[in-house]
């Protein structure tokens, strides 16, 4: 299995999201991997901005480990599969992403649609 360097998390200052970044963090501190995280405007999170959702990251996040702010817009799934192609991320870690129940059967969530697209290995954290 290739080494990991570069680890890609989507945040969107939910619950989820926070799990995966502690998660992330974990991970990167044992493979000496670098951290992205990448916050993709929707309507879901309009009524919180990028940088509120950042500096709490950046807050968490130890001094060691090498990390980058994105932001992005579009389709949630297909902006974080996007960063992280250009990224070259080697992993993409996230908090599970739901719709609910009726949009979830529809259209599938968020992080599924993720794992399903992803040439990558994808973490869900729930």
């Amino acid at each position: 299995m290739a080494k990991i360097k570069k680890i890609l998390v989507p945040v969107d200052g939910s619950v989820n999201a926070t799990k995966a970044v502690d998660q992330a963090i974990f991970f990167a501190q044992k493979c000496h991997a670098a951290l992205d995280f990448v916050y993709v405007s929707s309507n879901i999170n309009k009524d919180i901005p990028s940088q509120i959702v950042f500096d709490n990251i950046w807050k968490r996040l130890p001094e060691d480990i090498p990390a980058g702010k994105h932001v992005a817009s579009g389709t949630i799934s297909k902006a974080i599969l996007k960063v992280a192609a250009a990224e070259q991320s080697d992993m993409i870690i996230m908090g599970s992403r739901g719709l609910g129940l009726f949009r979830g059967v529809l259209i599938g969530s968020v992080s599924q649609q993720v794992v399903e697209a992803s040439p990558i290995p994808v973490m869900v954290v729930k």
